[in-house]
């Protein structure tokens, strides 16, 4: 049986650039082999002197996102700064930034053409993985003897609801360890050096999430669809609770501000009333 290649990118935009033009700051390769069970994880930060604009998204224990928050980080020395949503680049460093970027397309080419020789790929697993794709194929990727797998388009069909990775790896109950990878049913050894890149908010913890709710979704599917409709039930439950306490917080202050303009009114006619006498 094939090696499958389990991909995930992080990726961002130019602090002060264009919105829609992407620079790819971290990229992993999940192998995994059928046959012995075995993960492999290849990964390739990213290090050039450009600012990027990231999104921090804060998610609640059901998984379900809270808020977003955008910071910015430097792909060369790592440090994060505030992020100005007025601050735009001038014509010459923007130029600059761009001329910078252009060497990410060598090294993710170099990187992602190593990795697929080296592990003999054919099969390559996603997550909403259509940008992704198109960032690989613009570093000169070329993905026509692959078979690539939407696993995110798989499950919206399964379950006709558009899971995110953070609520699928409440679903499957992920962890990981110093030398291994858990969910519900599964236990998979990593190698200490593998491990020490599954780190969170990085593009191997991503793929690492992606290989659990995968096996889960194959191997154990309907303890995973059970827990998924679980999970969607809690949320439903939680979304409902938080309406009816905005809606109970908006008429207290509706009749707060009714007594407030009651007293208003009350003393305004008071006055008049006195100024008459």
């Amino acid at each position: 049986m094939n090696n499958i290649a389990f991909l995930e990118l992080k990726y961002g935009n130019i602090y002060g650039g264009y919105p829609n033009y992407f620079v790819i700051s971290d990229i992993s390769v999940l192998v995994y082999e059928p046959e012995s069970n075995k993960i492999f994880i290849e990964s390739m930060p990213v290090n050039i002197d450009v600012n990027i604009v990231f999104v921090n998204t804060k998610t609640n224990d059901l998984g379900h996102t809270t808020g977003r928050l955008k910071y910015v980080a430097n792909l060369r020395s790592r440090k994060k700064m505030r992020f100005d949503e007025e601050f735009k680049l001038g014509e010459y460093e923007l130029d600059m930034a761009f001329k910078n970027c252009r060497r990410v397309k060598q090294f993710v080419k170099g990187f992602l053409m190593k990795t697929f020789r080296k592990y003999r790929i054919r099969n390559i697993v996603t997550f909403d993985g259509r940008r992704d794709i198109f960032l690989c194929e613009k570093a000169g990727i070329r993905f026509d003897r692959m078979e690539i797998f939407d696993l995110q388009r798989a499950l919206n069909k399964e379950c006709n609801y558009l899971f995110s990775l953070n609520k699928l790896s409440v679903v499957t109950n992920f962890n990981n360890t110093a030398n291994s990878m858990t969910s519900n049913n599964l236990n998979y050894y990593l190698h200490p050096i593998a491990a020490k890149q599954v780190r969170p908010k990085s593009a191997a913890y991503d793929a690492a999430r992606l290989l659990m709710v995968h096996q889960e979704f194959f191997e154990h599917k309907e303890d995973f669809l059970m827990k998924a409709a679980l999970l969607l039930n809690k949320i439903q439950l939680q979304q409902a609770k938080e309406k009816e306490i905005a809606a109970a917080k908006e008429a207290a202050a509706a009749t707060a501000t009714e007594e407030t303009e009651t007293v208003a009114s009350t003393a305004t006619d008071s006055s008049e009333e006195a100024t008459a006498e």
